[in-house]
């Protein structure tokens, strides 16, 4: 296999390790060092030449070697790689965005949402508890791949390329899968087009997940509302990029149970989208005042959070319970939901992987 990456010497792993945190490769936090035999053993996974150019991220261009290279240095697996490979194509779609979102002051970040059997193939991939926290290896290492190859390839350092004024955890990483056989809706996917046994990914811009509290009561006829309306909230809060700007991409993560009252009223994936996105408006009697650029009109009026359903992503996943989550977005309207199938042919066994 030919690789082209520059090569570094050092006389043992401790000392690279070192080496790749002076010249600030890492993202804080150790990482695999990305020897020949170990990128040659990722890229295995994959029926692709290592100089295919997958797009541009900044002013680096992302080839599959220098993706699979950040791949072995956030711990992903063999089989992890074609959702990483996914993952960047879709951040290096123009309707993402990735220039502006990568020198915001404000604190976004990539969400990965996997849907698909490459749920399973690639990892497996959590989509319940816990599904955004530690313990799961997968979602933790394809997110963190994509973060190091927007720092590596993009040149996103903090106070140099990215230029979040505080960031958020997110940033390091933030991958899940949907939890589509607890779904009482069609998998998310499929509101792009794919067949539900096809494999995607959907990237999101967007800031921190917000927790949001909802009790419900199985004798309450009303239940489905008020869930509507307390998700619909959580997204027009008067601080929050969507209220102060009036668009941007949102993310509502339903568990389980929620979604389940919501099906169980009748209502389908797109009505509980058209629904959030009326009811997510702020009055303009309570953001007058506030430090925001809109524009004010009749003071009985409301300020929308979004523009319309193409700025909001449903899914479904987390445990059952009385929490779900909801991620704003917000960046001047020019960043949007994307999506990239997954390609993976794992018809022979993977080669063993070289010990870290």
């Amino acid at each position: 296999m030919n690789l082209s990456a520059t090569r570094h010497q050092a006389p043992d792993e401790a000392t690279a390790l070192e080496l790749f945190h002076l010249r600030e490769w890492t993202d804080g936090l150790p990482v695999v060092i990305p020897t020949e035999e170990r990128v040659e053993a990722m890229l295995a996974g994959v029926e692709l030449d290592p100089d295919i150019i997958l797009g541009e991220i900044g002013p680096g261009q992302a080839t599959v070697e220098k993706v699979a290279i950040n791949a072995v240095m956030a711990g992903c697996r063999p089989e992890h790689l074609p959702v990483v490979l996914a993952a960047v194509r879709a951040v290096t779609d123009p309707e993402f965005d990735i220039d502006n979102m990568q020198s915001t002051t404000h604190g976004m970040g990539p969400v990965i949402i996997v849907n698909g059997p490459a749920r399973d193939v690639c990892g497996p991939i959590a989509s319940g508890w816990g599904a955004l926290g530690p313990g799961h290896r997968a979602n933790a290492s394809i997110g963190r791949a994509l973060r190091l190859c927007l720092m590596n390839i993009g040149g996103a350092r903090p106070g140099h390329g990215d230029m979040a004024a505080l960031g958020q955890p997110g940033k390091f990483t933030c991958c899940l899968a949907e939890d589509e056989e607890g779904s009482p809706f069609p998998p998310q996917h499929t509101s792009f087009g794919y067949d539900a046994d096809q494999s995607a990914v959907t990237l999101v811009g967007v800031d921190a997940p917000h927790s949001v509290m909802m009790q419900t009561n199985d004798d309450d006829p009303e239940a489905h509302e008020r869930i509507l309306r307390v998700v619909a909230g959580a997204i027009a809060i008067p601080g929050a990029n969507n209220t102060q700007i009036g668009n941007g991409p949102v993310i509502v993560v339903l568990n389980p149970v929620h979604a389940g009252v919501l099906a169980s009223a009748g209502l389908t994936r797109e009505d509980v989208i058209e629904r959030l996105v009326k009811l997510a408006v702020t009055p303009n009697s309570t953001m007058r005042g506030w430090a925001t650029k809109r524009a004010f009109r009749d003071e009985d009026a409301y300020l929308p959070a979004l523009r319309g359903p193409e700025d909001l992503v449903l899914i479904v996943a987390g445990g059952g319970g009385m929490y779900s989550a909801v991620f704003s977005g917000g960046l001047a309207g020019s960043t949007h939901p994307v999506h990239a199938p997954i390609h993976f042919d794992f018809s022979c066994e993977l080669p063993g992987f070289p010990p870290a």
